[in-house]
C-alpha cells in the first residue's frame, strides 16, 4: 500500500502533462500526405488537357474500348472518355460537365484555371497558411472577379443584334477542329436558337433561357461542312418509303402521324396456323388484303396525303401490300420513325399522333407547303424534307453534312457548344472581350485590391490574380508565341487602361479584342471562375481518404 502511494505522484504527472514541443496541436502529417496527393492528381487532368485551350491548341485522338476512333479538343467530351481512378481528379472531370451543362463553352478553360489555383494553393500550404483560410480568401477573390468581370469589363448586348451573337459564336468556333467552315455555321448555330425563341422581336428581347431539345440535328454523310444547311421545317434521315408508281413529292400536304400497324393482325402469343386446303389460304389472303384495305381507305378519308408510320416492335408496322395500297391512293409514305422523335414531329408539323385508324379526323392532321425526296449533293443519298410547315412549336432542324463520321461527331458537338454560347447570351446579356482579356483585367484588378488588404488574405488575392493569367499564358503558349513577353505586354496594355486588350493568335500581338470582333457571353468566364473555385476549395477541404469495400 505505502509502495503504491509512495509510486503515484510520480505517475500522475507523466499521465497529464503536455508535451513541451505542443505537437499535439500540430497538423497530422498524414492530412498533408493526402491533400498533396489529391492536389497532384488533380493537376494531372488539367495538364493533360491544357494543350487543347484556344484557337491553336492541339487535337487529342482517343481510341475508345469498344475500338471507335474519336478526334476532339472540347473539354468536357475527353474528360467524359477518359477512365479517371483518383476521386480528387474525378472532381475536376465533374466540374468540367457542370461547365458544360450551365454554359456550354469553356470546359477547357476550366479545368486549366483550377489546375492553376491548385498550383498556387501548393505555394501557399508550403508559407503554412491554413488550407481554412486559403478556402476562405480564394471564394472571397473568386466573388471579386465576378465583380469585376461584371462592373468592368461586361458590355450589354441585345438579342437583336445579331451579328454580336455571331461574333461571340465565331470566338466559341475558332477553337474546335471545324473553325475553317465558322462563317458558315456560326450564322446557322444562331438562327437555329433565334428560331425558337420566337419570330419577333419583342417576344425574342422577352425570353430568359433557351431548350435546346427543341432544335434537331439531322447527321447524313456526304458532301462537306459546308453543305450543313439550316431548315425551317422538318428532316428525316431516309428517303420514303414507296413501290413502284408512288409518289415522292407533294404540294399542300395534309400528315397524319400514325401509332398502328399497317399489317395483318396477330395474337399477343407465338402461334402457328395449319392450313389444310387451298381454299382456306385463299380466303386467308382475300381477308387480309380486304383488312389492309380497309384500313387505308379510312386513311385516305380522313384527307391525308403524306403518311409517318411510327416504328413498331410487336409486329410489322407496315407490309408490301399496304404500301402499294397507299402508292394507288397518291400517299407519300414515311416509315420508322422513332417513339423517341414523336413529340418533335407533333410539335413540328401541328399534327396529333393516332393511336387507332377510328380516332384519325381531319383535325389531327398536320400541314406543310411542301413535302418530298431531296437527294443530297456529294453522296447521293435521299432525305424526306418538310417545308413551309406552321412551327406552332417554334422548332428548327439542322442538316449536318460531313465527308467522314469523325468529322460529323466533332461537328455536330460544336455546333451544339455554339448553340449553348447563344444560350449563355439569352440567359445573360452581357459578351466580355476574348484572348484572355477578361482574366488579365480581373487579375490585375485583383493585385491592387491585395495590396489593400492586410493579413492572410493578401497573400491568398495575389496568388489567385497570378492564377488567373494562366488562361492568356496558355493561348500564347499553344500559339508558338513568347508567353512571357506576351503576358507582360499584356498587363501592360491592361494596366494603361486598355480594357479589352488581348491576344490576337492569327497576328500573334495584342489587339483590341472589341474591335476585333473576339467576344464572349459573360456566363462563360464567370461560371468558369466560380466552378473552379468551388472545386478547388472542396479538394483544400478534405484531410483524409476512407476507402470504404
Amino acid at each position: 500500500m505505502s509502495a503504491a502511494a509512495a509510486a503515484m505522484p510520480s505517475a500522475m504527472p507523466s499521465a497529464v502533462a503536455r508535451p513541451s514541443s505542443g505537437e499535439t496541436f500540430q497538423e497530422r502529417s498524414k492530412g498533408k500526405d493526402v491533400r498533396i496527393s489529391n492536389i497532384v492528381a488533380a493537376k494531372a487532368v488539367a495538364a493533360a488537357i491544357r494543350t487543347s485551350l484556344g484557337p491553336r491548341g492541339m487535337d487529342k485522338l482517343l481510341q475508345l474500348p469498344s475500338g471507335e476512333v474519336l478526334i476532339s479538343n472540347d473539354g468536357a467530351t475527353l474528360l467524359s472518355k477518359l477512365h479517371v481512378l483518383h476521386p480528387a481528379a474525378k472532381m475536376l472531370v465533374e466540374c468540367s460537365q457542370s461547365q458544360d451543362v450551365e454554359a456550354g463553352d469553356g470546359t477547357t478553360s476550366v479545368v486549366v484555371l483550377a489546375g492553376a489555383l491548385l498550383d498556387a494553393c501548393l505555394d501557399l500550404l508550403t508559407k503554412g497558411i491554413h488550407p481554412s483560410a486559403i478556402a476562405g480568401s480564394f471564394y472571397r477573390a473568386g466573388e471579386e472577379c465576378v465583380r469585376i468581370l461584371r462592373g468592368r469589363v461586361g458590355k450589354a448586348v441585345k438579342l437583336s443584334e445579331r451579328e454580336s451573337l455571331v461574333g461571340a459564336v465565331k470566338t466559341c468556333l475558332s477553337s474546335k477542329v471545324v473553325s475553317q467552315n465558322e462563317d458558315v455555321l456560326a450564322p446557322i448555330a444562331v438562327d437555329s436558337v433565334l428560331t425558337v425563341l420566337g419570330r419577333d422581336v419583342d417576344e425574342i428581347e422577352k425570353a430568359t433561357n433557351v431548350d435546346l431539345r427543341d432544335i434537331r440535328m439531322v447527321e447524313q454523310l456526304g458532301g462537306t461542312v459546308d453543305d450543313t444547311e439550316l431548315v425551317q421545317g422538318l428532316v428525316f434521315d431516309k428517303g420514303a418509303t414507296k413501290t413502284a408508281g408512288g409518289p415522292s413529292q407533294i404540294d399542300n400536304a395534309k400528315i397524319a402521324l400514325i401509332q398502328f400497324c399497317l399489317s395483318a393482325p396477330k395474337t399477343d402469343m407465338d402461334n402457328n396456323v395449319v392450313v389444310s386446303d387451298y381454299a382456306a389460304m385463299d380466303r386467308i389472303l382475300r381477308d387480309e388484303r380486304k383488312y389492309i384495305l380497309n384500313l387505308c381507305k379510312k386513311i385516305k378519308k380522313s384527307g391525308a396525303n403524306v403518311l409517318l408510320i411510327q416504328k413498331s416492335i410487336l409486329r410489322d408496322a407496315y407490309n408490301e401490300l399496304s404500301l402499294h395500297f397507299l402508292a394507288k391512293m397518291n400517299i407519300l409514305v414515311v416509315t420508322d420513325v422513332e417513339r423517341t422523335d414523336v413529340e418533335f414531329v407533333c410539335r413540328t408539323l401541328g399534327c396529333t399522333p393516332v393511336p387507332h385508324v377510328d380516332s384519325l379526323t381531319p383535325e389531327k392532321l398536320g400541314t406543310a407547303a411542301h413535302v418530298g425526296d431531296v437527294v443530297l449533293p456529294g453522296s447521293g443519298h435521299k432525305v424526306v424534307k418538310f417545308t413551309g410547315v406552321a412551327n406552332p412549336g417554334k422548332t428548327s432542324t439542322v442538316l449536318l453534312r460531313g465527308s467522314n463520321q469523325l468529322v460529323l461527331a466533332e461537328a455536330n458537338r460544336s455546333i451544339h457548344d455554339a448553340q449553348c454560347v447563344v444560350r449563355s447570351l439569352v440567359k445573360e446579356r452581357f459578351v466580355v472581350a476574348g484572348g484572355g482579356a477578361a482574366e488579365t483585367e480581373a487579375s490585375l484588378r485583383l493585385r491592387e485590391l491585395a495590396l489593400e488588404t492586410t493579413g492572410m488574405d493578401s497573400h491568398c488575392f495575389k496568388a489567385y490574380a497570378d492564377a488567373l493569367e494562366v488562361i492568356p499564358y496558355t493561348l500564347a503558349e499553344n500559339a508558338g508565341l513568347k508567353p512571357i513577353e506576351i503576358v507582360t505586354e499584356l498587363r501592360k496594355a491592361h494596366k494603361e487602361g486598355m480594357v479589352g486588350a488581348g491576344i490576337d493568335v492569327k497576328k500573334g500581338s495584342i489587339s483590341d479584342m472589341y474591335d476585333e470582333n473576339i467576344i464572349q457571353p459573360l456566363l462563360v468566364t464567370t461560371s468558369a471562375i466560380k466552378l473552379a473555385t468551388e472545386t478547388v476549395c472542396m479538394i483544400l477541404k478534405v484531410d483524409d481518404l476512407v476507402v470504404v469495400m
